[in-house]
């Protein structure tokens, strides 16, 4: 579970309804007349929704809600997981060659490190394997932008809808205009609640949702660079610590330094 996604969720919205009852003296039964319209709701999340389907194929669409999980979870693979794991079949690699790493393969659960490992075992030329891993990881970025680009899409799309529910309500208020100019207040606000839930949902929903699959995408992109250049370094017979220092290059300092650390902890107890 992501922490960072729950709590902002939560106090995004505490604040939100908060600053909202203030708006309306505290009054719940205000609150709820002034700020809940479903007319304006069908008019700017449905409006939208609509138009995100217009704009991508219906496969896509269907995506969004396993889309959804990447934000609301965290991925138990780690580069530096990743890296101890790479070190650990280096040094079998070379002190009983390429082809005992068999057994390591069947035990692997990450697709990606299987297959590099099973290429390089079969014998297939160090080029080639960088290529096919490569290209995998190159469609494995296209994949995550459409997801980001579904949410930046909604991100976009939301105020347009607001602005036009606004502009639906004004028109009707204007109507009123030479009837019952006490009708005016209420009109007008029911107008504005529409561009409320565009600005809402773009800023507190859809483009944080984009920004975090970002993020998440990044991560995952690090996590199958350090594993393509560890297949690599193995499939070449390198030292285990000229492997292990190369793919600590892929890190933060931070996380280089806590690698350090353990890996210094370990030598200790030993």
């Amino acid at each position: 579970m992501d922490i960072a996604s729950m709590v902002g969720i939560v106090l995004g919205t505490i604040f939100l309804f908060w600053g909202s009852l203030g708006a309306v003296d505290n009054s719940i039964a205000t609150f709820f007349e002034l700020f809940i319209n479903v007319p304006s709701m069908m008019i700017t999340f449905g409006g939208t929704f609509a138009a995100t389907m217009i704009h991508y194929p219906l496969p896509q669409i269907k995506s969004i809600a396993p889309i959804l999980k990447n934000v609301f979870t965290t991925s138990p693979e780690t580069p530096n997981a990743a890296i101890d794991i790479l070190v650990n079949l280096a040094e079998k690699a070379r002190r009983e060659g390429l082809l005992s790493l068999e057994s390591d393969v069947e035990m692997t659960e990450n697709v990606f490190l299987k297959k590099g490992i099973q290429l390089v075992i079969d014998g297939t030329d160090p080029e080639l394997v960088r290529e096919i891993m490569e290209i995998e990881l190159e469609y494995l970025e296209e994949r995550h932008k459409v997801g980001v680009g579904l949410f930046e899409a909604m991100g976009f799309y939301s105020p347009a809808f607001g602005l036009v529910g606004t502009l639906l309500g004004l028109i009707g208020m204007l109507k009123a205009l030479g009837q019952d100019i006490n009708a005016l207040g209420p009109k007008m606000a029911i107008a504005l609640v529409t561009t409320l839930y565009g600005a809402v949902f773009a800023n507190f929903i859809a483009l944080p949702i984009s920004g975090k699959l970002k993020v998440r995408s990044g991560e995952e992109i690090q996590l199958k660079q350090v594993m393509i250049q560890g297949i690599i370094c193995i499939q070449e017979g390198n030292n285990p610590r000229i492997v292990r220092q190369k793919l600590m290059s892929f890190l933060s300092p931070k996380a280089r330094r806590e690698m350090e650390e353990a890996e210094g902890g370990e030598r200790r107890a030993a």
